[in-house]
């Protein structure tokens, strides 16, 4: 078990939020919540695939969407929305027409993700399907 000292370090960078600090999932849930719901929205996202993605029930999707949810994410879940917002901020540098939002749902032959459509990926793979996602658009636009 970690230290109590090392739970709460300060992170390297105090501009940084801290995903793991409650004060900062809260201030960031809102801002999170709405883009998420924007971004699955624009790609047409199923429920299911929308809840997987987020790493929430289907209860709770259904909620979130709503907007009548007033939960905080956790850590995982505040990662699984930035790496998604990422992918979508990469989607929009590299497409300049409509290809940036369908992009997502079309079967895709790229190395990570073997014929199937980026989105199921990232629902099959979690967190680091999803990270290895931004990476791979970043690289195609020569982010890297």
């Amino acid at each position: 078990m970690a230290s109590a000292a090392l739970r709460h370090a300060p992170h390297a960078d105090p501009g940084l939020p801290d995903f793991a600090a409650e004060g900062d999932r809260r201030r960031l849930t809102g801002a999170a919540a709405k883009a998420f719901r924007r971004i699955v929205a624009a790609w047409g996202a199923s429920n299911a695939e929308s809840a997987a993605l987020l790493g929430v029930s289907a209860s709770s999707w259904d909620r979130i969407k709503a907007e009548r949810w007033d939960g905080v994410l956790n850590q995982d879940q505040l990662t699984r929305a930035s790496a998604l917002i990422g992918v979508w901020k990469g989607l929009q540098l590299l497409f300049a027409d409509d290809m940036a939002v369908r992009w997502p749902q079309l079967p895709n032959r790229g190395p990570i993700f073997a014929g199937a459509t980026p989105i199921a990926a990232m629902v099959a793979g979690g967190i680091p399907r999803m990270i290895e996602t931004r990476q791979y658009i970043d690289a195609l636009r020569g982010g890297l």
